[in-house]
């Protein structure tokens, strides 16, 4: 295995490639990052670490933009945990929230599966190029675990075999990705082969080889036999992308005479940050602001 120098493996993301084969693979681990999505709220554990798996996999899949924009992975559902989501933007900076049900006791919950948790739902993808058109691509949830609908996924929209490997801790997060991709090298005999040998080397990493060695140390022991290539790191942090400005524009889409009764109605109109908690206040002296001079008083 031939690798650049890297730094140790925290909050950071690798792309490899298996040489003369059409297979490729991500693994992340997420610490600073991860903690700062789980300080924003006060998750029963079970949902904590479901959590942690979508920041893991949003983390993995943010290497599809290849453009300016955002990636989201988003699961709905009529079960205990309605919503959950996880977005990241191409320059590897992420957000994600839970909605846990308030009437639900998690302490029964603590080992229930992904589909126990959400219920009767989908699992969504979408993507939201900063210039162009949206996308979203859907699947039912018909796994126990986020992994295994994500694989789903890509074998029903994207037709290539792609597995997933997902672990979240108290602390930290980790995830390792491996996909088969359109056959350029080799015959298609060859690359299935290699796909079952790699495929089944990645599943005997351990949850405490994701968690505590670094990306190049994991590699090695799980694939010294292959010859694989990794490639430079790629920093990835918790940001939030809300701002007074953001918040100002969804008001004005609301238009100004819904804006102006709600007022009437309220001296302060507080937007609230799901992601980071942060809150927006608009009052009367705004509307200017908002939708120009003319707006006459309200009271």
């Amino acid at each position: 295995m031939s690798t650049p120098d890297t730094p140790s493996s925290r909050d950071l993301m690798h792309r490899f490639l298996f040489d003369h084969t059409d297979i490729r693979g991500e693994i992340v681990t997420l610490e600073e990052s991860y903690q700062a999505v789980m300080g924003n709220n006060d998750y029963p554990q079970v949902v904590q670490r479901l959590l942690g798996e979508f920041v893991a996999a949003i983390s993995l899949l943010s290497s599809s933009l290849k453009f300016d924009g955002i990636i989201t992975l988003q699961a709905r559902g009529e079960g205990p945990l309605p919503l959950i989501m996880a977005e990241c933007d191409h320059q590897k900076s992420l957000r994600a929230v839970a909605k846990p049900s308030e009437s639900v006791n998690y302490d029964e919950l603590a080992t229930a599966s992904f589909q126990e948790l959400i219920g009767d739902g989908m699992l969504a993808i979408i993507i939201q190029p900063d210039k162009g058109a949206r996308y979203q691509g859907i699947v039912p949830l018909e796994s126990n675990s986020l992994a295994g609908c994500l694989e789903h996924y890509f074998a029903q929209s994207e037709q290539l075999p792609t597995r997933f490997w997902l672990e979240a801790g108290e602390s930290q997060a980790a995830g390792l990705m491996l996909q088969m991709l359109p056959q350029q090298m080799g015959s298609q005999e060859e690359n299935d082969e290699h796909w079952d040998t790699v495929t089944q080397l990645a599943s005997t990493v351990k949850p405490e080889e994701l968690f505590e060695l670094d990306h190049e140390t994991i590699l090695y022991r799980l694939f010294n036999e292959e010859q694989t290539r990794l490639f430079d790191a790629e920093a990835v942090r918790f940001q939030c992308s809300c701002s007074r400005e953001r918040s100002a524009s969804a008001l004005v889409s609301l238009g100004r005479t819904e804006v102006a009764a709600m007022l009437a109605e309220q001296d302060l109109i507080s937007i609230d940050c799901q992601f980071c908690h942060q809150s927006y206040a608009f009052g009367e002296r705004d509307m200017g602001e908002l939708f120009g001079s003319q707006t006459p008083k309200l009271h």
